[in-house]
């Protein structure tokens, strides 16, 4: 997608995004057979609701009609949450990990480093972190800093119990 187009494209729907208290993480167009693919990525602190991603595209593809910022041929519309295992890549996207388990590619002095941490807390500089026991030692904290960070992903847990379900 040419920068004009996605700048174009960004300026249409960034503020039907806002209306509705989403984040836009992502715009991606490209081609699926002989039709274009927009594919629009949005979040929010409390997560996306499927109804709400509805509303959205209805919104965007009157917008999108209105214009010609697709062009004159077919396109296909998408707006939905990100997954579960997209990469950690803005400030918000560690806040709102808070609690989840984290994947983390470190890089200190010409060597990396991977860890699976809990994240705690976040602040403007870095996280801080639980590093979960191993063979029946207790857990660990554990500072890293955002500059130290390369890659970052929530890891997938099918076992944990959700906090409301602990408390009761």
């Amino acid at each position: 997608m040419s920068t004009t187009q996605s700048d174009r494209l960004r300026g249409l729907v960034e503020p039907l995004v806002h209306a509705r208290d989403l984040d836009l993480e992502e715009i991606e167009v490209s081609r699926a057979g002989r039709r274009g693919l927009l594919r629009i990525v949005v979040d929010s602190d409390e997560g996306v609701e499927l109804d709400a991603c509805a509303e959205l595209s209805r919104a965007i593809s009157e917008k999108l009609d209105e214009t010609d910022a697709m062009g004159e041929g077919e396109y296909v519309l998408e707006v939905s949450s990100p997954g579960a295992d997209r990469p950690l890549t803005q400030h918000r996207h560690y806040e709102r990990a808070v609690g989840r388990l984290v994947k983390l590619q470190l890089s200190a002095d010409d060597a990396s480093e991977e860890l699976v941490a809990r994240i705690l807390t976040v602040d403007t500089d870095g996280l801080d972190l639980e590093v979960p026991g191993v063979k029946g030692r207790k857990p660990t904290a554990r500072r890293v800093e955002f500059a130290d960070i390369v890659k970052a992903r929530v890891e997938i847990e099918f076992n944990r119990k959700d906090k409301k379900e602990e408390e009761a």
